[in-house]
């Protein structure tokens, strides 16, 4: 099993979802967050003042797949959150050694 994170704009989310459900991937965790990479931020003017904005807006998607289902899963995220412009983000896969469902007390891929 693995555990995969991306990173992507916000604007990509639903895009990126409904990739990842054509897959087959039944469940996902979204979360706002804010960072920043390569971009380091960027100015914006407000009522005339200008300010620094050095953490943007990202998404956060966490999922746990079979191994088997990883690099499709990767290859659809990468697709549909794919700009071309810096801050597309990142994607973070690591190994999975347990799962487990509380409801029934399910283990390994039928955890899932």
């Amino acid at each position: 099993m693995k555990f995969i994170t991306a990173i992507i704009k916000p604007f990509k989310l639903d895009e990126v979802r409904e990739a990842l459900t054509a897959l087959g991937i039944e469940g996902l965790t979204v979360t706002e967050v804010k960072g920043f990479g390569r971009q380091k931020g960027h100015r914006e003017i407000y009522r005339g003042a200008e300010y620094a904005v050095n953490f943007v807006p990202k998404i956060k998607i966490e999922l746990a797949v079979r191994s088997d289902m990883a690099d499709a899963a990767i290859q659809a995220i990468t697709t549909h959150a794919k700009t071309g412009q810096i801050g597309d983000g990142k994607i973070f896969v690591v190994p999975l050694e347990h799962v487990m469902r509380i409801r029934t007390g399910e283990t390994g891929n039928e955890a899932l």
